[in-house]
């Protein structure tokens, strides 16, 4: 194959890929079979270790050097290959949900889904890294082997992991940090990732001395004021504006028994939105609906008062593709190629921290169909993962065959 390939089609045409390619399809069912293993190891964020020592051996089946790195990190590379990778393929080990055991990972009989916590989000984009592991090792698509990208099931992307993996990864001090990335979120090829929502995360703890829900009666209560708080930003903010952003109060705790009167209430919200000036509005907007709460709890208390705090538990930095990238180039030819209908669209993913570095990077599916993310009822189909993988695969060849140019 030439250094550099004329187009998409020669690309597919060349004998080495077109070995690559017919590996996703000759081994559908292998790996169908080990999408639904690493989904049976749960890896709830903070804790993707058994994951990560089950992925790396993965890895190392297929051929590839893995490791885990300080942060938890699983990197993979082929054996003898260049020690600078220019792309890096990501997938996040985390799950918002995970199984309690192995059978709330299952088939359905009816039509085939997966079904359990985190096969969708983001047990597809794991897989793709097996199974883009594997095609590489049984049929390089390169004569010269040093060609190849680096593969990394990353931690720390759902909720309050803050996307810990990725910055590691990003971090200026890492000396083989990578030169672009190709982030594998869920299932869907109809949207490329190329603008990161910017987000904050804060953390509402109101506090007061609690008592007896008869005899203390009066009393400041923390329920009460988070409550109000809650609803008094809820009310302040304007359905369906724009620049579009969103807000959720996604986990509210307090209180000990029905007839006690709470120590403690906390709140967690999620603040989101296009234009990061509109996050800090918001942002100020919590901290006053906080404070009005709090005063009215205490002016109606004829005795012990509450106290809030609002602390700030995350955030994401917001960043765009810069015109012309060639990794967005690549990508678009590949779609055309495939006959894939993509968009851009903006959303919140680990392509946010190279995205607000700099360094370019999209986030795509990995091909199937999918929904319930987030959810207890989450499924997966995988008609149509071959198409997903074989996008990747084009993709990275197309950037790796041109890595002596500047790939942003």
């Amino acid at each position: 194959m030439p250094p550099v390939a004329p187009s998409v089609s020669d690309l597919a045409r060349s004998p080495e890929l077109r070995g690559c390619l017919d590996w996703f399809r000759q081994e559908r069912a292998w790996i169908n079979e080990q999408h639904l293993k690493l989904c049976r190891v749960p890896a709830p964020t903070f804790f993707e270790g058994p994951r990560a020592e089950w992925m790396a051996e993965r890895f190392r089946e297929a051929g590839w050097e893995a490791r885990i790195d300080k942060a938890g990190n699983v990197i993979a590379c082929l054996p003898g290959r260049k020690a600078d990778p220019s792309i890096a393929v990501t997938a996040h080990l985390d799950t918002v949900l995970a199984p309690r055991n192995e059978d709330d990972i299952t088939v359905s009989t009816s039509d085939g889904r997966f079904l359990g916590p985190g096969v969708s989000d983001n047990g597809v984009g794991l897989t793709a890294l097996i199974a883009l592991a594997g095609a590489w090792n049984a049929a390089p698509p390169f004569r010269n082997g040093a060609l190849a990208p680096v593969l990394i099931a990353n931690v720390g992307e759902e909720g309050e992991g803050n996307l810990s993996g990725m910055r590691f990864l990003c971090r200026a001090a890492n000396p083989t940090r990578p030169r672009a990335f190709l982030v594998l979120d869920g299932p869907s090829t109809e949207h490329i990732t190329c603008r990161a929502l910017a987000s904050r995360r804060f953390e509402v703890i109101v506090s007061g001395p609690g008592g007896h829900s008869w005899s203390d009666h009066g009393a400041g209560n923390p329920v009460h004021a988070i409550s109000r708080a809650i609803t008094l930003f809820t009310d302040s903010v304007p359905a369906g504006e724009l620049p579009k952003s969103s807000f959720n109060f996604g986990l509210v705790r307090g209180g000990s028994s029905i007839n006690s009167i709470p120590t403690e209430a906390r709140a967690k919200v999620d603040l989101r939105s296009e234009d990061p000036a509109r996050i800090d509005q918001l942002a100020a907007l919590l901290e006053v609906s906080v404070e009005r709460a709090v005063e009215a709890e205490n002016a109606r208390a004829n005795a012990s008062r509450v106290a809030a705090k609002v602390k700030e538990i995350g955030s994401r930095p917001g960043g765009a593709l810069a015109e012309g990238s060639a990794i967005l180039e690549a990508i678009r030819l590949v779609d055309g190629f495939l006959g894939i209908r993509s968009s851009l669209d903006c959303s919140s993913t680990d392509a946010n921290i190279p995205l607000s570095m700099g360094l370019p990077a999209i986030s795509i599916g990995a091909g199937g169909q999918g929904g319930g993310a987030h959810t207890p009822a989450e499924w997966f189909h995988p008609e149509g993962r071959e198409v997903g993988l074989r996008r990747i695969l084009l993709t990275l060849c197309l950037l790796l065959a041109s890595s002596g140019k500047d790939i942003r």
